[in-house]
């Protein structure tokens, strides 16, 4: 049976998972806790080096700052969305006042930006608040 590694959101660990169409559960090989949950992670440059090297699903990057009003208007939408893809696809956040490296690595110059990657290559990228369903058709485009 092909596998997936899958990085915990909790303790960090990699976990390689069988590959299905659904999970009922899946829980972490080293600390117990469900990989199943969807809120998006807020990352640091580590956390998402090591998700990135590690993690073989679709990462979606959600580049954002507290300041920025089309970034709150899509923050529930982007939560929303990544409800859709469990153990499918990683949503994160990355604050660029926080984290303003990141930001640089990927030439980011106008928020929010959505950035997906995969095996630690962008595949696809947009600027600007877009609604639930549209994340979703666009993460689906790259499943």
């Amino acid at each position: 049976m092909n596998k997936i590694n899958i990085v915990c959101s909790h303790c960090g660990g990699v976990n390689a998972i069988p590959i299905k169409d659904s999970y009922v559960k899946a829980a972490c090989g080293h600390c117990k806790s469900s990989l199943l949950e969807t809120k998006p992670l807020s990352v640091d440059t580590a956390s998402f080096d090591r998700l990135i090297l590690n993690d073989e699903r679709l990462i979606i990057a959600d580049f954002w700052a507290p300041w920025c009003g089309p970034c709150k208007n899509m923050a529930p939408s982007f939560e929303e969305a990544a409800r859709s893809f469990p153990l499918k696809a990683q949503f994160i956040k990355i604050n660029t006042e926080e984290v303003q490296q990141l930001g640089s690595r990927f030439g980011i110059r106008s928020i929010p930006t959505v950035i997906a990657f995969k095996n630690n290559r962008i595949v696809d990228q947009f600027s600007g608040a877009l609604p639930a369903s549209q994340i979703i058709a666009w993460v689906r485009k790259h499943l």
